[in-house]
């Protein structure tokens, strides 16, 4: 089984494995509790995290083994620099940190409008020489695209040029809103969903994940 699936856009990955989505319908369930939906949502990440940094630049060191020295594959390179667009993004967060604890970690901070959609900004804090960095961009949901949008904006403003974002799930309208603004940035993903509904929520989605995850209303 392929378990990860190239998009006829080359800039969307959707990964297929069946720990990814046996979790993904765990938290689409409306009857999973917060503590456990935040627990999920952290080991989901951690996979998505695994294709995310698949092609990671590599260099070789050398060390010693019990038997003998040897020169071994190492990362190269700055520290990658880990972005979260608030609040939900922070649920990603542990997932990818605990794969790569010595990444950079910033915040950018968006809520949406709720009558025109439009994110408005409230902080943006991110590590130095982003220039340097491969810098992934974190928030569940990718529905309408314009936060994701404001948010890689904002990141190419301060310098970033090689940046990745990844959700749980997407809707349709928010990768072409996506890929039209930024067709640089690669997008990795659990869930290709059906649309957005009336209001701008992904359907069948799992709700707001920022409020399923801190268990607010």
């Amino acid at each position: 089984m392929n378990q990860t699936q190239q998009h006829p856009s080359e800039h969307l990955t959707i990964v297929n494995h069946p720990l990814v989505q046996h979790k993904l319908t765990l938290m689409r369930n409306k009857a999973t509790p917060t503590a456990v939906f935040r627990k999920i949502l952290c080991e989901i990440s951690e996979l998505l995290a695994y294709e995310i940094t698949r092609e990671l630049p590599i260099t070789e060191k050398q060390i010693e083994t019990p038997l003998e020295p040897m020169s071994a594959p190492t990362l190269a390179g700055k520290k990658l620099a880990l972005v979260s667009i608030l609040r939900a993004g922070n649920g990603l967060l542990d997932g990818v940190l605990n794969l790569i604890p010595s990444a950079r970690v910033g915040f950018i901070g968006l809520y949406r409008n709720e009558e025109t959609l439009q994110p408005v900004q409230y902080y943006f804090k991110v590590p130095d020489q982003l220039d340097n960095r491969l810098v992934i961009a974190v928030d569940p949901m990718l529905a309408t695209g314009n936060s994701a949008v404001a948010a890689v904006d904002l990141l190419k403003k301060a310098g970033a040029t090689n940046i990745r974002f990844m959700c749980l799930i997407a809707a349709p309208e928010g990768v072409e809103r996506m890929q039209s603004a930024h067709p640089d940035v690669p997008i990795v993903t659990a869930s290709l969903d059906r649309e957005l509904n009336e209001v701008g929520h992904i359907a069948p989605g799992l709700g707001d994940a920022g409020d399923r995850m801190f268990g607010t209303k």
